[in-house]
């Protein structure tokens, strides 16, 4: 796993990012916030931000309009506009072009196929928590060489961890964790608020407690060298009111068997989606 993000001021080539939405975004706002010179970005956005059109302003190349060969292309517009968007940026790619994709549920030979060349290929999956720096970021690659597995985890690390997989078939099961897992935890959230507000509480107050516990149990979770388990057994007092609970969450159709069968879900509608 990558522990922190490195440094992209000495790096000296161009980096195309086609798609600057929520996630391309955070992408782009991460290697600013790691030095890369502005100069060396070339974004193809057709609704651009405002804070993506100022950027022009110190050199970044918006919709170039000539095409130019990048050192790394990365494609993070929706999975529904792959088949247009994939095949324009081939005349951007070289020989030793990387191309990263972010599209869920593109494969990497669907990439292939649809640049119509061998290229250095890596699929990624990365999660919304990209988007403070706090997201984690699952990757696999074809024709990649040692050099350029680097640079691709230097741009990814950019918005959190990252993590290297050998086999593609596991981006399914990551989509279904890490992917869609910030959902899971936010449904978490809303129905522990549910909850307290049914238990009496204020609505707001109800809100306000969940949302703080669950953003500073996850931040524990974040610091602390101890795993899940154990943190969970320090909160629990035997014959207390978290025991009590937890004989609910951990029954036999509890929470565990819930997620068992959401991830399992998520999983299989994932391989649908790439087929």
């Amino acid at each position: 796993m990558t522990g922190t993000a490195a440094d992209l001021r000495d790096f000296s080539g161009l980096v195309m990012l086609v798609g600057a939405g929520k996630m391309g975004g955070a992408l782009l706002e991460g290697w600013l916030r790691l030095g890369l010179d502005p100069a060396k970005v070339a974004v193809i956005e057709p609704n651009p931000s405002a804070q993506i059109s100022a950027l022009a302003a110190r050199g970044l190349r918006l919709n170039p309009g000539a095409a130019s060969r990048a050192d790394a292309v990365v494609i993070a517009v929706k999975p529904q506009a792959a088949e247009q968007a994939v095949p324009a940026v081939a005349r951007n790619i070289g020989a030793a072009t990387l191309v990263v994709s972010i599209m869920d549920g593109r494969t990497l030979q669907f990439l292939s196929g649809a640049l119509g060349t061998a290229a250095a290929l890596v699929r990624a999956m990365p999660n919304t928590p990209a988007a403070i720096g706090r997201g984690i970021t699952v990757a696999v690659t074809r024709n990649v060489s040692a050099a350029q597995r680097d640079l691709a985890d230097r741009l990814l690390a950019a918005t959190g961890a990252v993590e290297w997989i050998d086999d593609e078939a596991l981006m399914d099961a990551v989509t279904a964790v890490s992917g869609s897992g910030p959902a899971y935890v936010f449904l978490l959230a809303e129905a522990l608020a549910q909850a307290g507000a049914a238990a009496g509480l204020p609505r707001h107050l109800a809100e306000n407690l969940a949302r703080e516990t669950v953003a500073g149990s996850g931040e524990l979770l974040h610091r602390s060298p101890l795993d899940a388990a154990t943190l969970r057994e320090n909160v629990t007092s035997p014959g207390g009111t978290t025991a009590a609970a937890l004989a609910v969450l951990m029954g036999e159709n509890g929470l565990a068997a819930l997620l068992d069968r959401a991830v399992a879900a998520a999983t299989a509608r994932s391989r649908e989606l790439a087929s």
